[in-house]
């Protein structure tokens, strides 16, 4: 059994392979944190203690025993009001404008399988896959309020997902001002906090700092989990590093507005949480109504970073994504975004995608600039109608011809977005998200729908639809090129529920689409990396990581997202030189070394290539498909990371039979030292062969000593060793 309780002592346990999770219902009705950390027998309930502290106030129900303050001990589900004066998951107020409520232990039920949630993406079980589910019901009399704790348990992929819901059974409305999904203390320990900071084009830079007395926050404020903070967070010892060490991570399933907080408090203890943002939400919850919190992925290791990598990453690829391309090898795009911007009629689409088949691609990808008056990016968006002029035809026509080449078809949309200049904003302005009697904020000229309606919702599937129904688009490219900032829907009863139900507004629209056209391969995007997460995942299998295709700063971005999400869902291109975000320029074969890191394409017009480019990129697009399956299903190492005089990064088979070791050498130097690469992961005691020169190395030496890098020639200049286990 994954989840045991042992009614004498109130202890419920949560076991894994190699995990163990416990928690105390005590006898005051209270739900203790007691231990998430290395697979144990018996019971941690030693971890607890109980001192007099001053000004920690006491729950009335402890009597005189003033060694019993909330603000003292590891909790479950803390809640603002009980005398715990740390962060909160939950903050209410009841219809007399009264905040608080005192939570306790009502009663728990065990299932076969994992949870699921009602609108809201959440790791699923496979069939035959050993999963079990806890629910802890905690309630409050005085508001009848229940509140329900929800525990899922993948043993042998050693994870642990949490989630809540918040129900309303009494007469009188209650409002959440703030509703968090996991809570992990800490009643002792140093630790570091690792988050993922960044910006649009630089997206999930590594950033690791020691923890200290206070509160520590990463959240966004942008209605989406942003550029600016991924809602995937790591505690671990100061001693952790790749291969030992103890480490907690929690990864947010959504892709909505968040935050995760780590706070060192007054008696060294530290708290972990993670949950929605608590800025410009008030949710109402009226009689019968409840709401239900994000998921939170949990996963924890005492054999280093490198562990929680692959916990996460296998969690992700067979329990987060689903449909055809769960497995299905993707194909490789060529998108003419950076080829030719919105400047071409279908006879240039037609002459691109000629020569892209020459080339080896499987898929032409037609990007902005293909509907009606849309010319630039000031005008058109919602009016998702081919402009049969620019093309030439009608896009169900246009795409005939793009398969008789033998590519598929792929097309770029936004649909989230509205342009004043449009048909639909004159039809409907009061579909726009814009606050009465203000002048709206824009983002890139921009504004947005109110998917929080369901009549904009049905509109967009519509639209949508039609153009998968009439034409043979087997990818569409989902794009969402601002954040929000008016936050206003003409219909609702609250604003402070609108962005939480767009969210929800948003996965509604693309659970349709999937379950209507289950062949068509989804990319989320927005302006690359905005909306990385595990909940866009869920629907849309691979995002594209950055809208920066510059391949020294893709492999910091890079280094960033592999801690928490495997390759195949990261989309990355090859573009040309000098690179249009950076105007770096970067020899070809080392923009396909970053680039074939994941998802693979490119972002460039093939008729401006020289006869050597292109037998160049047909050379490595025949390479990147004998590297696919590896890439996309192996194991992944951080050889090292980017700060380093080298970056080098390793996929080793499952079966440890194959391994792929990639290097950059960002700069050149005189007299440069010899630079050694040691790779992980290969069969202990034995021999792998180098592809390429036939050379064969001892596995063990190999990990230990490490091969020498060529000297580099210049600045940019990667190198591969491709092995083979004799």
């Amino acid at each position: 059994m994954s989840i045991t309780y042992d009614k004498s002592s109130g202890i419920f346990t949560l076991s894994t392979n190699n995990t163990t999770y416990q928690m105390q219902a005590d006898s005051y009705g209270y739900l203790l944190h007691l231990y998430y950390g290395r697979k144990t027998r018996g019971f941690a309930d030693w971890e607890l203690t109980f001192i007099d502290r001053g000004f920690s106030g006491c729950p009335y129900d402890a009597g005189h025993n003033r060694g019993y303050s909330l603000d003292a001990l590891p909790q479950e589900f803390p809640v603002q009001g009980t005398g715990d004066y740390r962060t909160p998951l939950l903050i209410l107020r009841d219809s007399e404008g009264t905040y608080g409520a005192d939570l306790h232990y009502s009663g728990y039920e065990i299932h076969e399988g994992k949870y699921s949630l009602p609108g809201l993406p959440a790791v699923y079980a496979n069939d035959g896959e050993e999963a079990q589910t806890l629910i802890i019901t905690l309630k409050n009399d005085r508001l009848n309020l229940s509140v329900k704790l929800l525990y899922g348990v993948l043993p042998e992929k050693d994870v642990i997902t949490r989630s809540v819901i918040v129900r309303n059974d009494g007469q009188d409305k209650i409002t959440i001002l703030r509703l968090g999904t996991a809570c992990l203390d800490f009643t002792h320990g140093k630790f570091d906090l690792i988050t993922f900071h960044g910006r649009h084009t630089l997206e999930r830079q590594f950033d690791r700092q020691s923890m200290t007395h206070g509160t520590f926050s990463v959240s966004s404020r942008r209605g989406m989990s942003s550029h600016q903070y991924n809602p995937f967070v790591i505690l671990a010892d100061h001693d952790t590093a790749e291969t030992h060490g103890r480490c907690w991570g929690m990864q947010f399933v959504y892709s909505g507005g968040f935050e995760a907080t780590a706070e060192l408090e007054q008696f060294d203890q530290t708290r972990l949480t993670m949950g929605l943002a608590q800025e410009k939400f008030a949710y109402p919850l009226k009689t019968g109504e409840e709401i239900c919190g994000p998921e939170v992925i949990m996963s924890f290791s005492s054999e280093g970073l490198e562990k929680l990598t692959h916990n996460y990453h296998r969690i992700i690829r067979e329990n987060v994504c689903r449909g055809k391309y769960k497995t299905a090898q993707r194909p490789i795009v060529l998108n003419t975004w950076e080829a030719l911007y919105m400047n071409f009629d279908g006879k240039k689409i037609l002459e691109v995608a000629e020569c892209a088949k020459s080339l080896g691609v499987d898929m032409l990808v037609l990007d902005d600039g293909w509907f009606m008056n849309r010319n630039d990016d000031n005008r058109a968006l919602g009016d998702w109608q081919a402009d049969e002029a620019k093309l030439g035809c009608t896009l169900g026509e246009l795409v005939k011809q793009v398969n008789s080449l033998g590519l598929k078809f792929g097309l770029w949309v936004e649909p989230e977005m509205i342009s004043e200049d449009s048909e639909l904003f004159r039809r409907h302005p009061d579909w726009a998200m814009v606050i009465p009697h203000e002048k709206p904020v824009l983002g890139r000229n921009q504004l947005l729908l109110d998917m929080s309606r369901r009549e904009v919702r049905e509109y967009l599937y519509a639209c949508l639809s039609d153009i998968l129904s009439s034409s043979n688009t087997e990818y569409l490219k989902w794009d969402f090129n601002r954040s929000i900032a008016s936050v206003y829907s003409h219909t609702a009863d609250n604003q402070g529920k609108v962005l939480y139900d767009y969210v929800l507004g948003l996965y509604e629209v693309l659970e349709r689409i999937n379950v209507s056209y289950p062949d068509v391969l989804i990319e989320g995007c927005a302006g690359g990396g905005g909306r990385f997460d595990a909940g866009m995942m869920y629907y849309t299998p691979q995002i594209w990581c950055s809208d920066n295709t510059d391949a020294l700063d893709r492999m910091s971005i890079h280094y960033g997202t592999s801690f928490g999400y495997p390759a195949g869902v990261l989309a990355a291109h090859v573009s040309t030189c000098p690179n249009h975000q950076t105007g770096r320029i970067t020899p070809m074969k080392t923009r396909y070394t970053v680039s074939s890191y994941g998802a693979f394409g490119y972002e460039l017009n093939p008729l401006k290539l020289t006869d050597e480019e292109r037998q160049e990129i047909a050379s490595q697009i025949e390479q990147y498909r004998k590297d696919r399956e590896l890439i996309t299903e192996g194991l992944y190492y951080r050889i090292n990371n980017p700060g380093d005089p080298y970056v080098a990064w390793e996929f080793v088979s499952p079966d440890g039979s194959k391994a792929l070791v990639n290097a950059v050498i960002p700069t050149n130097h005189g007299n440069m030292p010899e630079i050694y690469i040691t790779p992980r992961g290969l069969t202990p005691g034995a021999l792998y062969r180098d592809i390429l020169t036939g050379k064969v190395y001892p596995s063990d030496a190999l990990m230990d000593s490490g091969y020498p890098l060529p000297l580099p020639k210049g600045d940019y200049e990667a190198s591969t060793l491709r092995l083979e286990r004799v």
